[in-house]
C-alpha cells in the first residue's frame, strides 16, 4: 500500500514538470524545421533538448516501475510506455524521438484524473496537427517530387488528412511521408470515434437522468393520489357517507 501511494505521489508531482518538458521538446523540434537556415549551434542545442526530454520520460518510467507494487503487471499494462522508451534506441532518428515523446505524453495525460476527456482530445488534436505538419514538412520539403514545401502547405495537408477529407492538392511522395499520412489518418479516425462516443454517452446519460426524474415524478403523483384517496375516506367516515 505504501509503494502504491508512493507511485501515485510520484505521478502527481511529476505531471506538470513533464508537460513543461514536453512543451520544451515541441519548441526544440519545431525550430530546426521552421528555420532550416538556423545556426548549427542552435540545431545541436535543440537536438540536446530533445534527448534530455526523452531521457526525463525514461526516468519517469523507471521510477514508476520501481514504485509499482507488481512490476510484471505494470510492464504488461504499460507496454506502450515501454515501447516508446525503447523506440529511439533502435535508430537515433528525430522522427522516432517525436513519436516516442508523443506516446509518453499521451500515456501520462490519461493517468491524470484532473484532465477531462474533452481537454485531452482537444490537446491531442492540436498536438497531432502541429507535430504532423512539422514532421511531414521535414520529410517532404527536400523531396524531388514533393509538393509540401512550406509550413502552410504542411498544416493544410495535416488538417485535410486528419479529418480524412483528402483534397489531394498536397500529398506526400516519400515512403516516410506516406507512413506519417497513415498514422495521421488513423489518429484522426480514432479521435473522431472518441468524440462521437463521448457525445453519445452524454446524450444517453441525459436521457437516463430525464427518465429517472420522470419515474420519480410519477411515483410522487401516485403517492399523492393515494394520500388524497385516504383523506377522502376519512372525511367520508366522519360524515357517515359512503366514499365514491
Amino acid at each position: 500500500m505504501q509503494q502504491q501511494t508512493a507511485q501515485l505521489r510520484w505521478e502527481q508531482r511529476t505531471q506538470r514538470p513533464l508537460f513543461a518538458l514536453a512543451l520544451a521538446f515541441a519548441v526544440a523540434y519545431a525550430v530546426p524545421i521552421v528555420r532550416p537556415d538556423a545556426d548549427r549551434t542552435v540545431v545541436q542545442a535543440c537536438a540536446a533538448v530533445e534527448w534530455v526530454v526523452w531521457a526525463a520520460f525514461v526516468l519517469d518510467y523507471v521510477v514508476r516501475l520501481a514504485l509499482a507494487p507488481h512490476r510484471g503487471s505494470f510492464v504488461r499494462t504499460h507496454w506502450l510506455d515501454l515501447a516508446a522508451v525503447v523506440l529511439p534506441l533502435l535508430q537515433p532518428l528525430r522522427l522516432l524521438r517525436l513519436v516516442s515523446t508523443l506516446l509518453l505524453v499521451g500515456q501520462r495525460a490519461r493517468m491524470a484524473s484532473q484532465i477531462r476527456l474533452t481537454t485531452y482530445v482537444a490537446g491531442a488534436v492540436v498536438g497531432l496537427l502541429m507535430f504532423g505538419s512539422l514532421a511531414v514538412l521535414s520529410v517532404e520539403r527536400d523531396a524531388p517530387d514533393g509538393n509540401i514545401r512550406t509550413l502552410g502547405d504542411a498544416v493544410w495537408w495535416s488538417f485535410t488528412t486528419m479529418t480524412t477529407v483528402g483534397y489531394g492538392d498536397h500529398a506526400p511522395t516519400t515512403g516516410l511521408g506516406r507512413m506519417l499520412a497513415v498514422g495521421l489518418m488513423l489518429s484522426g479516425i480514432a479521435l473522431l470515434g472518441v468524440v462521437t462516443a463521448n457525445i453519445a454517452a452524454w446524450f444517453i446519460a441525459r436521457f437516463e437522468k430525464d427518465d429517472v426524474e420522470e419515474r420519480l415524478q410519477t411515483e410522487a403523483i401516485r403517492e399523492l393520489a393515494e394520500e388524497v384517496r385516504a383523506l377522502r375516506a376519512e372525511v367520508a367516515a366522519l360524515k357517515g357517507t359512503p366514499v365514491e
